[in-house]
């Protein structure tokens, strides 16, 4: 199976996300709605994350944390974290924090398919010879390796060193499918991801 050309799949990546938000874009008001009634500060969290050739850019999602949530607690997320509001958490579940990310897949920060993209300080841990092929192409909304871990949340919740669970035990097996899909990403395994994805969204 031929993997996809980049045009081809930047084209995919614009007809996709332009059609979902304009479909979904009541749903976004909505929600947007709901995290300024249910605790004060900015409706979407914006945070630095590594993209394509490591070059630095602003993620964006609904906000599911009281503001100052970074000065409280370790940088991942934990299963019942105390940071997350009551919205959020409903957020969360469904993966509609997710949702503003289509602007970045829009603007070409991102794409539908691709690694997740990591903070700086977990991207430092990458292994040489896993960093420059995950970070050759684009990072994604959804992938194989976070279809993988959906407990990861809990999985961290149980550990006495959440951070150092993350990297040490997590993002290596998190790499290794990424860099797998990196390798091999065609249409038709962004489109078996997506399904999936929808799939997972669904039986929630």
């Amino acid at each position: 199976m031929h993997r996809l050309p980049p045009l081809a799949k930047r084209l995919f990546d614009l007809l996709v996300s332009a059609a979902a938000l304009l479909m979904l874009l009541p749903l976004m008001l909505a929600v947007a709605l709901a995290i300024r009634i249910n605790s004060p500060g900015p409706v979407f969290f914006r945070q630095q994350r590594v993209g394509r050739g490591g070059a630095l850019f602003c993620i964006h999602k609904f906000r599911t944390m009281q503001v100052d949530a970074p000065n409280l607690g370790p940088q991942v997320t934990l299963q019942r974290d105390a940071r997350i509001t009551r919205v959020g958490q409903a957020l969360r579940h469904y993966r509609l924090d997710e949702l503003p990310q289509l602007i970045d897949v829009l603007l070409g920060r991102m794409s539908l398919v691709g690694p997740r993209p990591e903070v700086p300080r977990f991207v430092a841990h990458y292994p040489i010879e896993l960093k420059a092929q995950v970070l050759a192409v684009r990072p994604g909304i959804t992938d194989p390796a976070s279809l993988a871990h959906l407990d990861e949340a809990q999985l961290l919740a149980g550990s006495a060193d959440p951070e150092k669970t993350y990297i040490e035990l997590i993002l290596p097996r998190k790499l290794a499918l990424q860099a797998q899909y990196a390798a091999s990403a065609t249409l038709w395994t962004d489109l078996a991801v997506l399904v999936r994805t929808l799939r997972v969204l669904v039986s929630r």
